[in-house]
């Protein structure tokens, strides 16, 4: 029997759609394109049960969804979805030009974080990464543990 674990290491696994539960399709489209930026990917009613509507905020891999028929998750019970930017106050700067209710920045040491929420309650955290970030760049390792590790 192979090993399952062994098996994932070797193959890519990409996220590419996130479904996002909401009440109002045009609404919601009004607010991730007009307010957010995303860009509209897709706007397809189906039949008259199904409507799929695929945005993507600008840079991003991952698109999100919405529409009718789509989903059975209640609309704004998904509190936890994150993007990262490369500048938070510039960030909350330009939501709240854009009329969002955004948050002030959250200075925490592995990030600063701006909150948010769509026209639903679904809650979105824009995160930059901080310098010693991997993903900024850095080593990965935050700098008390690079103190402790010499």
């Amino acid at each position: 029997m192979s090993d399952p674990v062994a098996s994932v290491l070797t193959m890519d696994i990409k996220l590419e759609v996130v479904t996002i539960p909401v009440s109002d399709v045009d609404r919601a489209k009004s607010f991730y394109v007009d307010q957010l930026g995303f860009v509209a990917d897709h706007d397809q009613t189906v039949s008259d049960e199904i409507r799929f509507v695929q945005l993507t905020p600008p840079g991003s891999a991952c698109s999100i969804a919405f529409g009718r028929g789509l989903s059975t998750m209640e609309p704004g019970s998904l509190k936890a979805i994150m993007c990262v930017v490369a500048d938070a106050e510039a960030a909350r700067q330009e939501l709240a030009g854009r009329g969002v209710e955004v948050s002030g920045v959250d200075k925490q040491m592995w990030g600063k974080f701006v909150y948010f929420a769509d026209p639903d309650g679904n809650g979105w955290t824009y995160q930059e990464l901080p310098d010693w970030s991997s993903g900024a760049g850095g080593s990965g390792a935050a700098p008390e543990e690079s103190e402790t590790s010499q």
